[in-house]
């Protein structure tokens, strides 16, 4: 690689005034000047990986702990799951009574332990009896359905074991609906 050794003198080289500079210039092959194309300055790659590490980490903090403003962007329970969890629970019984046959649906316990899961049972033969335990301040109900065979069927919902609600239903599909607010 030729050295070339230059003497600033007198006016006008390059447009640069007369102030006497010596500089040393290295005249590059155009093989070295093409790897040169494309290079980026330590510092900028530093500060950029800086930053990218920066927002990829507040990603996985809001999705550990939610957004802030009571939602929640991850999987797990948002605070009204959890504080409904930890909310008392009441044992419910469902009661049917009567003679025959009749679907029945009523709501159970979801899988996060709190109520509202529908479930129905077609063609039960009465008398028929279930508990679930139903966290407080959820409205379980009971519904019963005579098939078109008719006859009499009674419902009743009891919390801790005190009976709170009844309805009865007669005749071809007839119907009957139990409800009350537990806590």
């Amino acid at each position: 690689m030729p050295v070339v050794d230059m003497c600033w003198t007198g006016e006008g080289a390059r447009g640069v005034g007369n102030h006497g500079l010596s500089e040393t210039v290295v005249e590059l092959t155009e093989e070295e000047k093409a790897q040169l194309v494309g290079e980026v300055p330590d510092r900028r790659v530093v500060t950029t990986g800086a930053v990218l590490l920066v927002i990829c980490a507040a990603f996985v903090v809001r999705g550990m702990f939610g957004d802030g403003n009571g939602g929640n962007t991850g999987g797990g329970p948002g605070p009204e799951d959890i504080a409904r969890a930890r909310a008392p629970v009441a044992a419910v019984t469902y009661e049917i009574t009567g003679k025959g046959s009749a679907d029945i649906s009523y709501l159970t316990r979801n899988e996060r332990g709190r109520g509202g899961r529908p479930a129905v049972e077609a063609g039960v033969r009465l008398p028929w009896r279930k508990t679930v335990f139903v966290p407080a301040g959820e409205r379980p109900v009971v519904s019963v359905r005579l098939d078109e065979g008719g006859g009499e069927a009674r419902c009743a919902l009891a919390v801790g074991g005190k009976h709170r609600h009844r309805d009865a239903a007669a005749g071809a599909f007839g119907r009957a609906t139990c409800s009350v607010r537990v806590g």
